[in-house]
C-alpha cells in the first residue's frame, strides 16, 4: 500500500506545478505514493467561506479560526485508513532534518496542514494533536512551500522513485561516515575532463572503484568539517587546516 499525503491549505492552485514535476512527479504517477489537496475554505461555516479571523488581545494579520482547520482535518482523516500522522507546516516547529525525513517516509498515511497569515489558532493545534514542523529559521508567506519541500523530500525515499538504488543512500545528511555521523555529498564532476584550466581529478578518471569510493568519503568528511562541524560531534585525524587544504576540490 502506497504512502498517502493528505495537504490542507488555503491555495490548492498552488499545488498541481510542483506536484506533477520532475521525481516527484513520476513517482505519484508510478503510484509509489498518493498525494491528495483539499482546500480548507470547503469547510467554512458562513455563506463568504472565512476561515481566518482577528487575534484576540489585538496586533497586525489575522488568525485561521480553529473550527474550520478542525472541521477539515477530521473529515480529511476519515477519508481513508490508517488514521493519518496529522503535521502542521509552521515557523515554531521541530526544525524538519533528513533523519525526520526518513521517519517519515515509513508511515502509512500523513496529513499535512499548511498554516497561514499568523497561524492557527492554538486551540485547534492542541485538540487535533499536531506536530508542528519547520523547514528552518526564517519565515514564508504560508505552508504551501514547506509542504511541498516535505512532501518531494520523502518521495525521494520511496523505493524505486530514483534512477538508481543507491542515489538516495549518497545524497548529503542521508550519507553516513564508519561513527554514524550525517556527511555532506561529496564534489562531483562530469565532461569535459578539463574545463576553464581546471581539470578533474585524476582518482576519478583510474577505474579504481575502491579508490573512489574512499576519496569520495574523504571529501564528504572534510567538506562537512569545513562547512558544517555542528554534524560531526567529532572526527579524530581532521584538523580545520586539512579541510583547507581540500577546499579547491570542493568549490
Amino acid at each position: 500500500m502506497p504512502l498517502r499525503i493528505d495537504i490542507l491549505t488555503l491555495f490548492p492552485e498552488a499545488m498541481p506545478g510542483m506536484l506533477s514535476s520532475s521525481i516527484l512527479g513520476r513517482a505519484i504517477e508510478a503510484g509509489l505514493l498518493t498525494v491528495e489537496v483539499h482546500d480548507m475554505r470547503d469547510w467554512a461555516d458562513n455563506k463568504h467561506n472565512k476561515v481566518d479571523d482577528r487575534p484576540f488581545g489585538g496586533g497586525p494579520g489575522m488568525v485561521l479560526m480553529p473550527e474550520p482547520v478542525a472541521a477539515a482535518v477530521e473529515a480529511v482523516d476519515a477519508m481513508s485508513a490508517p488514521k493519518a500522522r496529522r503535521l502542521s507546516l509552521c515557523p515554531a516547529g521541530r526544525t524538519l532534518d533528513q533523519r525526520m525525513v526518513e521517519e517519515l517516509a515509513r508511515e502509512e498515511r500523513l496529513l499535512l496542514v499548511c498554516g497561514h497569515y499568523e497561524g492557527i489558532d492554538q486551540r485547534a493545534i492542541d485538540a487535533l494533536r499536531l506536530e508542528e514542523v519547520s523547514v528552518g529559521d526564517f519565515v514564508v508567506s504560508g505552508g504551501e512551500l514547506p509542504a511541498l519541500l516535505l512532501v518531494d523530500a520523502i518521495a525521494r525515499l520511496q523505493p524505486g522513485a530514483l534512477g538508481h538504488d543507491q542515489s538516495a543512500a549518497e545524497d548529503s545528511f542521508t550519507l553516513r561516515d564508519g561513527d554514524g555521523h550525517q556527511l555532506l555529498d561529496c564534489p562531483h564532476f562530469t565532461r569535459p575532463r578539463e574545463w576553464r584550466d581546471r581539470a578533474v581529478p585524476g582518482v576519478l578518471l583510474s577505474g579504481d572503484h575502491a579508490a573512489i569510493a574512499a576519496w569520495r568519503l574523504e571529501q564528504s568528511t572534510y567538506r562537512t568539517r569545513d562547512r558544517r562541524p555542528d554534524l560531526l560531534s567529532s572526527c579524530p585525524g581532521l584538523t580545520p587546516g586539512h579541510a583547507q587544504g581540500l577546499a579547491p576540490t570542493g568549490s
